[in-house]
């Protein structure tokens, strides 16, 4: 299983084993983890899964596309950043073990 790091815009650290094939956002919310709600349970419709992907990970992760793109440039509670993601479109990997996300404070 790979291990996940969260940071909160407040310095928290989360760090969890997530099993591979499973949404971040869905580990993220499983893990209490504050600023990631999940709210349309991962069908990319809200964008309260968003993510900042630490700049180390930002090649094994990938950049958004389509769907994804488009809901980044839409989120109204946290403005998009370079390297944003939506949790709910990253799946666990055994590539993915240590990975560092960085949760956005909301506006």
């Amino acid at each position: 299983m790979p291990t996940i790091h969260w940071i909160t815009h407040d310095g928290q650290r989360f760090v969890e084993d997530v099993a591979e094939d499973t949404s971040l956002m869905d580990a993220a919310v499983f893990a209490g983890v504050p600023g990631i709600e999940g709210d349309c349970g991962g069908n990319l419709s809200c964008a309260t899964c968003h993510v900042v992907v630490d700049a180390a990970w930002v090649k094994r992760v990938g950049q958004p596309e389509g769907n994804e793109d488009t809901m980044l440039d839409a989120a109204l509670q946290v403005p998009r950043q370079t390297h944003s993601r939506l949790s709910c479109q990253i799946k666990a990997t055994a590539a993915l073990d240590g990975l560092v996300l960085h949760v956005p404070a909301p506006f």
